[in-house]
């Protein structure tokens, strides 16, 4: 079980710059993303380092659903700075793509598909240290400060991939509830439903002691290892906030007590599923970001067309937990429940429809586009979108219930349309 070091409270963000001097940082990179650097949460940061009289150089070419040829561009800067601290302000992509800037510069020998995890890359293990890397996310979603994975677009497959090493994991997670005041709606609805489904497949995956075969070393061991009991603590305990406080966060900007409490429960997800992983509703979501073809959401300031993480997850999830149900249909009504169900009266074979309505409703009543179809996809598209799913074994195979290729089409077209 690794475990992420947290800070948490308003306004803690002022510290960064102590914690630097306290680590004996003499060049910092700074990492961001284009808006992000105009806005208070980099404001605040940049404060700090100046009062504590820290060098740095700011990189805010982060790409908001990261490239592998964008992760490239930010390890030759890194490579090049000779930097001694990291410092990642922002959601996934910034912090994803600082982990992986920190990984390649530490190792500059290294090729770009060495620890990209296989069968795309060669998935070799880390075995050179890192340097300190503190991230202060600025989206309650990812959980990325929390855990030892990097997702990127791999432009030439058209699938998203990623880097999976517990040595990544940043040194520090500054959760500071003000930055999440700078996030509009739809930034916090699709980071949100990231968070709903870290914690609904982190609990539902196949449980840690049905895994196998055992790796012959444990350095071989994946950072995901299964549902587990201490990872299931975390992943409850983030559904009840996500049932609580989602749509309060998304329809009221001003409602701090929300807005903060989402920030902590993408965190305390993290924790569960940066230990137990999470299963098809990603493994099924990198093909549907990868393959996008004109889809621009609402309130992403960018100049490419993309299906936000969270959003490409979600769509799938009703369709996912009514197949995965089989397996363990305790856990999808508990889900269920929590997540608003009346289940006084209901069957066990029925879990999974129970929690598929109760997951419709739920991204219904927060304006959901209406399936895939409504992002741009088709029937003619189930094919693709199957062929990217099947190099997610990382992932996929934590699915309770194993999938054949008909399995996975038969969930893409069950997705193509959710009301």
């Amino acid at each position: 079980m690794a475990i992420s070091n947290i800070r948490y409270g308003e306004g803690v963000t002022k510290e960064i710059g102590m914690d630097l001097k306290n680590l004996g940082a003499r060049r910092v990179c700074l990492m961001t993303d284009k808006n992000l650097s105009k806005l208070p949460p980099v404001n605040a940061v940049l404060n700090s380092l100046a009062k504590y009289g820290i060098n740095f150089q700011m990189y805010d070419n982060v790409r908001v659903e990261p490239t592998d040829q964008s992760f490239i561009d930010a390890i030759q800067f890194a490579r090049k700075g000779g930097f001694d601290a990291y410092v990642a302000v922002g959601g996934g992509s910034v912090i994803d793509t600082c982990k992986a800037a920190n990984l390649y510069a530490a190792s500059p020998s290294s090729e770009f598909l060495d620890y990209v995890n296989a069968p795309i890359g060669k998935g070799k293990p880390v075995t050179v240290p890192l340097k300190p890397l503190i991230a202060v996310p600025t989206t309650s979603g990812t959980g990325s400060e929390t855990t030892g994975v990097a997702i990127f677009d791999f432009k030439e497959l058209k699938v998203k991939t990623g880097i999976a090493s517990r040595a990544i994991k940043p040194t520090l997670g500054i959760i500071d509830p003000l930055h999440t005041l700078s996030m509009p709606e739809r930034i916090v609805a699709n980071s949100g439903f990231d968070v709903l489904c870290h914690a609904l497949e982190s609990y539902t995956a196949l449980p840690y002691n049905q895994r196998s075969p055992c790796p012959s070393n444990p350095i071989d061991r994946p950072a995901y290892q299964g549902s587990n009991p201490i990872s299931d603590v975390w992943a409850l305990h983030a559904l009840r906030i996500v049932a609580k406080y989602l749509k309060r966060a998304i329809r009221n900007p001003e409602d701090r007590e929300a807005r903060a409490n989402m920030h902590l429960a993408s965190a305390f997800a993290g924790i569960g599923f940066g230990n137990a992983g999470v299963h098809l509703c990603h493994g099924m979501s990198y093909p549907i970001s990868g393959l996008v073809k004109s889809y621009k959401p609402k309130d992403y300031n960018v100049d490419h067309s993309l299906v936000p993480h969270g959003l490409s997850v979600v769509l799938t999830s009703p369709a996912v937990f009514a197949f995965t149900a089989q397996i363990h249909p305790e856990r999808h009504l508990e889900a269920a429940e929590i997540l608003g169900a009346d289940i006084r009266t209901a069957r066990i074979k029925d879990a999974g429809l129970i929690l598929a309505d109760t997951l419709r409703k739920f991204l219904f009543d927060l304006n959901v586009d209406d399936g895939l179809a409504a992002i741009g996809y088709s029937k003619a598209d189930i094919p693709a979108l199957v062929k990217g799913t099947l190099p997610q074994e990382r992932v996929t195979k934590l699915s309770p219930r194993p999938q054949t290729e008909e399995d996975l089409s038969a969930l893409f077209e069950a997705s193509m349309k959710l009301y």
